[in-house]
């Protein structure tokens, strides 16, 4: 089965652009458009997209308001990819605090929109670690790190692998760095996201920079 897109930005154009990017993968399907994020919990409804590559910046609902909206209301909610022109705004970093799966910048290379929208669909999220980090010490709460995230209970392993995630290795790649196998990491990785109460990799790391357990300077 196709990997199912709903496309939401005000600019027609990159719209268009996008549609021609992704509809032209044989696995990859754009199921519909909205020019707002005000249009997204019906159509999301209606079409029940795998992901929804949206806009941060709209003129009537925001990609944040929509983000939480559509995680808030939606059963069994799609991945959202929030698309953005800097990648150092605040709205990018707020959309991330509100559950969005990762972003990706308008001027990438259409390889790179194609490869963004299998990963997010595929239940990775997508980080820039760099990026993340920029946007963490720009915009997060200024917390002291006196215990960060002592409620948590992690093991020595999971704190690890924690830190490993903010710094954007995949499953693959801690496994490698820590000289255990992929399953081993998968199931430290699902017990971080219980213990955070995370729905995902990105929320974990939000967490993991906001209590001060990774310094995002």
């Amino acid at each position: 089965m196709p990997v199912t897109v709903l496309l939401v930005d005000d600019e027609p154009l990159v719209r268009a652009g996008l549609r021609a990017v992704l509809g032209a993968q044989p696995d990859i399907e754009v199921v519909g458009e909205a020019a707002d994020g005000a249009a997204v919990i019906p159509l999301v409804r209606s079409l029940r997209p795998d992901v929804v590559a949206m806009d941060v910046r709209m003129p009537l609902l925001d990609g944040i308001e929509a983000t939480r909206a559509v995680l808030r209301t939606v059963p069994e909610p799609p991945k959202i990819l929030v698309i953005t022109t800097f990648e150092d705004d605040e709205y990018v970093y707020e959309a991330l605090r509100a559950g969005a799966d990762g972003f990706l910048l308008k001027r990438s290379r259409p390889e790179e929109i194609v490869h963004a929208v299998r990963l997010v669909a595929a239940g990775d999220s997508l980080l820039f670690p760099a990026s993340v980090r920029q946007l963490a010490a720009r915009y997060g709460p200024d917390r002291g790190p006196a215990e960060p995230l002592a409620g948590a209970r992690l093991t020595e392993r999971e704190a690890e692998v924690l830190r490993l995630m903010a710094r954007g290795l995949t499953n693959a790649e801690i496994a490698g760095r820590l000289v255990v196998g992929a399953e081993t990491v998968k199931s430290h990785v699902s017990a971080v996201l219980a213990k955070l109460g995370a729905r995902d990799r990105t929320q974990a790391v939000i967490a993991a920079y906001e209590s001060g357990f990774v310094a995002p300077r």
